[in-house]
């Protein structure tokens, strides 16, 4: 194959970031004169250059710096990321709607506002949604062993990478080519307990047919057994220093909802029969409402961290025909299994769902009954033995070709990818679990009160005992919901990076023409949406679409110290009948005053296509308690702006809300503008602004401005919502004599946002002689603006400084950063890595919605302290083929155990679980041994 290359003089700036992205510890940036180089194609660019830096920042992240800094998966590494300021649900989050996946998204931003690639090439969306709703992707299922980097492009990118690159791009790259073969064997534990893992890794790298063909095959196999909340201090029992008491909770609870939802304790054994649950801890506790009897143990019972198990293998391959072409191709598989318990705060029965209410006639009150499993109830491996399965099968195979024509480089090729689901959810049978506690517990109808309610004598000791042998799987099972995404892309590219001369070098240009099709289909156990489970509903939704897209980037060097490099793309899709387009460009610009000074800058426009989820989401139904209806109001007489007074101020209506594919595209402005400096070969120091302003975000009305709207349509007046008339017209039902019946809310295109961010670099080489080498490299991320408009006319939110909306939109941190210091001399290499986040709201300031809320308690609202944790690694290559590794996670066993005081003395994790974990130390040792080097 010819590649292009160029003889450039010595450049400070240059040879700086290639020292220390390519340094292995023992890294030189001592003068050598003028180094060639190879134009490399890196994210950001379609044109191949010699520039590292460019219009557009991108952060590295090198196998060696996974390997140096303790990070143990791809999640790993873009999570700890100081472009990660938001907060992100997964397996520390308890029953959220994706525990078993993994999400990374950056500036606080959705994770499906960052465009994942791997090889170049877009990942699949996962088949479930991220926070019920929102497509993202899973980046789980790739082999952390056989990543060669990984690339973060922050701001705005749809001008090259299309749809999703709002936030930014990730670009995953996968080792392509090695000679001889590697082993890997890596063991891990907490020193907290749980959490014990186990990885083994191989590739062989294989080249023949006269060194034309080289191929890689690499497989990983990992296990990692979960950790539950009852190993951790933090989490294995209810807040013992919190704002009020520590409380048992409520696991067999009496409640008067006619009384002020006041306690009764029904029990003359006072939970003498039930003191065996919890593993003997269950006790009689008293609250300032009442007695019931409980345990503080009960939160323990459900994992914070996920156990998994999985495999990957991955291959790629290159033939030479000629000089001039080359075949390729790789393929991707993962098999994962991830395993979780959403603990007892999830398991439980209570009368409320079945019958709102009951009246006991011997007590003469309206009562509703709330029962908690225990482990003891579920049998020998308690919670253990009814755990959530996520089962994840995934492929993406690409095949080609590229070459050279004269002073043009071409490639086709095509991607073919599937991710398959299979969700094995414990669920409690609506039917079965009804009739045991009516039958057991209730006892017959006695007859039905005025208002409908059904009249028991329940039987008291058989409520306050334990469950009998067997009885728990009467009522209770597994749901099996399956769903899967797939996606075809057909590209192809030609570039010439000499198209024509200009003053300060060769014009690169490139085209790149994309088509093809893409579905999802999520479909729930059909019981979940029957009725059939208790407590538990799902939503069901499919579609597909078809694209194609065309873009191009010019890079003009004007002068040596000048480069202006311009880029644009149309997109085009066909979702549901409707085709929606999208174009999109930017403009950047490089100049260099003098070898060791860049200054940059770029604006452009981005935007993301309705996804299928939003396009094709089922219908979930919903009540709108406490409603106005203006419209019947006005016909009284009353302003909408203050209808205190009117009987229809207040009313409950049933709602449906649901996917829509009509819905335009979000879209953004987004410009960055900035400074990079290496006075020396061996430092970078860069500045980065960037600036968003994003629109039409998707969103559902609320019911009280679709009313709202109803009522300025039927009087003739200007409606400020997204919707029409005509869609209000269709959207609210009333009967015949005006009552509404129904109202209806899809996704629509109502939100906006605006941030500001301010980012920062640097790297630095030092040799010390005889002692070795130091290397130091740090990132630093501020988020200066974070404001958000739910709906059209609403008031803009501050995200950042507002702590009720922060706590509410799933938590940021306006502050984050890390860096490292290695030190390389001989066999030995060592890097001590720091991650921090910057104080955060605590939840106090969410319950007081400000920070000069002060609790009766005399806690006052506030902010909690940075949050910093430390990574330690030693490298030692003890042969020349044998490296031996030990890796310790957070030296100093940090935990979030100073938000306490914040929370509620009922709280089972008392602590911002979005942003902080409490696994605590992890220790690794591994083994590297190479084979069959050449």
């Amino acid at each position: 194959m010819s590649r292009h290359r160029s003889t450039p003089s010595r450049h400070p700036l240059t040879l700086a970031l290639i020292g220390t992205l390519l340094a292995s510890g023992a890294a030189h940036a001592q003068d050598t004169g003028p180094t060639q180089l190879d134009r490399v194609t890196v994210t950001g660019s379609l044109i191949p250059q010699t520039q590292i830096e460019n219009h557009t920042p991108v952060l590295t992240v090198t196998a060696e710096d996974i390997q140096t800094r303790g990070f143990t998966s791809v999640a790993d590494v873009l999570q700890q990321s100081s472009l990660s300021t938001g907060g992100l649900q997964g397996g520390q989050t308890s029953a959220s709607f994706t525990q078993g996946a993994e999400a990374a998204g950056m500036f606080g931003l959705s994770p499906g506002y960052t465009k994942y690639l791997i090889n170049g090439r877009p990942m699949l969306s996962y088949p479930a949604l991220y926070n019920g709703s929102d497509s993202f992707n899973n980046i789980s299922g790739i082999p952390i062993d056989i990543v060669e980097r990984i690339e973060i492009l922050p701001g705005g990118q749809s001008s090259l990478y299309g749809s999703d690159a709002i936030a930014g791009v990730v670009n995953i790259i996968l080792k392509e080519r090695m000679d001889g073969g590697v082993l890997n064997v890596r063991g891990g534990a907490y020193s907290e307990g749980g959490g014990n893992s186990v990885r083994v890794s191989a590739a062989r790298g294989f080249n023949g047919v006269d060194d034309r063909f080289h191929a890689l095959v690499n497989v990983q196999y990992e296990k990692t057994s979960p950790i539950w909340g009852y190993q951790r201090d933090l989490t294995k029992v209810n807040n013992p220093d919190g704002y009020s008491p520590q409380y048992v909770s409520n696991d067999f609870l009496v409640l008067l909802p006619a009384n002020s939802n006041r306690y009764a304790m029904m029990d003359p054994n006072l939970c003498a029969n039930v003191a065996g649950q919890f593993d003997g801890t269950t006790v009689l506790g008293t609250r300032p409402t009442g007695q019931a009897c409980g345990s503080v143990y009960g939160t323990g019972y459900k994992t914070i961290k996920n156990g998994k198990e999985s495999g990957q293998i991955y291959s790629s391959m290159t033939f030479d025909v000629n000089d001039n072409f080359q075949l390729f191709g790789d393929a991707l598989y993962s098999l994962e299994e991830v395993k979780y318990a959403t603990g007892s705060n999830y398991t439980w029965w209570g009368t409320s769902s079945g019958w709102g209410r009951f009246y006991d006639q011997d007590s003469g009150q309206y009562m509703n009954l709330q029962r908690v499993f225990a482990p003891e109830d579920i049998g020998a491996g308690g919670y253990r033995d009814i755990m959530n399965t996520d089962r994840n099968k995934a492929y993406q195979v690409t095949l080609g070709g590229r070459g050279t024509a004269g002073s043009w480089d071409y490639s086709a090729s095509f991607t073919r990818g599937e991710y398959k689901l299979t969700e094995r959810n414990f669920v409690r049978w609506n039917d079965p679990i009804n009739d045991y506690f009516e039958q057991r517990v209730l006892g017959p109808v006695l007859g039905t009160t005025s208002t409908g309610y059904n009249i028991y004598s329940p039987d008291w000791e058989a409520f306050y005992s334990p469950l009998p042998s067997g009885d728990f799987q009467s009522f209770t099972g597994y749901t099996y919901s399956q769903s899967r995404t797939w996606q075809n892309l057909l590209r192809a590219q030609v570039t010439n990076g000499s198209l024509f001369k200009l003053p300060g070098g060769d014009a690169g240009f490139a085209v790149v023409v994309e088509g093809g099709s893409e579905g999802w289909d999520y479909t729930p156990d059909t019981r979940l949406v029957d009725g059939s489970v208790w407590g538990t509903t799902a939503v069901s939704g499919a579609g597909h679409r078809s694209s194609y897209a065309v873009t191009s980037e010019l890079r003009m060097p004007l002068l040596e110290s000048l480069t202006v490099t311009g880029s644009g793309r149309y997109d085009a899709f066909k979702i549901g009948g409707n085709t929606i387009d999208k174009a999109t460009y930017s403009v950047g610009l490089e100049f260099r005053p003098i070898d060791s000074l860049l200054f940059r800058g770029k604006y452009g426009t981005a935007f993301r296509a309705p996804t299928l989820s939003d396009a094709f989401q089922g219908v979930s139904g919903y009540y709108a308690n406490g409603s106005t209806d203006y419209y019947r109001c006005g016909q009284l007489g009353y302003d909408p702006a203050n209808t205190t007074g009117c009987p229809y101020d207040s009313v409950s209506v049933f709602g449906t809300q649901s996917g829509n594919p009509d819905l335009e595209p979000i879209t953004a402005d987004v410009w960055n503008a900035g400074i990079v400096w290496a006075p020396i070969n061996n430092l970078s120091v860069s500045v980065d602004y960037y600036n968003w302003k994003i629109k039409n975000e998707v969103n559902t009305l609320s019911s009280d401005q679709l009313l709202l709207a109803e009522y300025y349509c039927r009087n003739g007046q200007t409606n400020n919502t997204s919707a029409s008339c005509q869609n209000v017209s269709d959207w609210i039902t009333r009967d015949a004599s005006g009552v509404l019946d129904e109202i209806y809310t899809p996704k629509m295109n109502v939100a906006s946002q605006n941030l500001q961010a301010l980012t920062a670099s640097f790297k630095y080489v030092q040799d010390i002689g005889r002692f070795g080498s130091l290397q130091f490299s740090g990132n630093y991320t501020d988020m200066l603006k974070r404001e958000l408009q739910p709906q059209p006319g609403d008031e803009y939110l501050d995200l950042l400084r507002d702590p009720y909306a922060m706590w509410v939109y799933d938590s940021y941190a306006k502050v984050r950063a890390d860096g490292s210091i290695g030190w390389a001399k001989d066999k030995w290499t060592t890097t001590l890595y720091a991650n921090y986040i910057g104080k955060t709201p605590n939840y106090m300031a969410y319950l007081g919605n400000g920070y000069d809320y002060v609790h009766s308690s005399g806690y006052k609202a506030g902010k909690w302290g940075s949050y910093t944790t430390y990574n330690l690694s030693v490298n030692y290559r003890a042969m020349d083929n044998l490296t031996l590794s030990l890796m310790v996670n957070n030296v100093f066993n940090k935990m979030p155990d100073n938000q306490r005081y914040s929370f509620a003395g009922t709280s089972g994790q008392p602590y911002n679980n979005y942003l902080y974990n409490a696994y605590g130390r992890a220790i690794y040792v591994q083994a590297k041994y190479e084979f069959g080097n050449n």
